[in-house]
């Protein structure tokens, strides 16, 4: 099991900003305590659930242990961990 943090590529306030994934809800929620990140933080999308990383704590995440993917160069493994991320969403308020 693994979490994984893509490109940081979204620009949004003038900063770069990054997904964090995981295979499962708990890992994603222990990697975001690890780096501090309070629970509202968390995206309950039906879009996938993620946090949003700047391009600083990105490279928090990755010291920690999260694996790098890229959006360009990984393609295949980028569509299933999206994949399960979406399967992730609770199903509750909008996506």
């Amino acid at each position: 099991m693994s979490v994984y943090v893509d490109d940081a590529v979204t620009l949004w306030r003038g900063r770069r900003w990054a997904h964090m994934m995981a295979d499962t809800l708990e890992e994603l929620h222990a990697m975001a305590a690890r780096l501090g990140m309070p629970r509202r933080a968390f995206q309950d999308k039906s879009s996938g659930a993620h946090y949003d990383l700047t391009v600083e704590l990105r490279e928090e995440a990755l010291r920690l242990g999260a694996v790098a993917i890229s959006r360009h160069r990984d393609r295949e493994q980028v569509r299933a961990i999206i994949r399960r991320a979406r399967a992730q969403w609770s199903g509750a308020g909008p996506g």
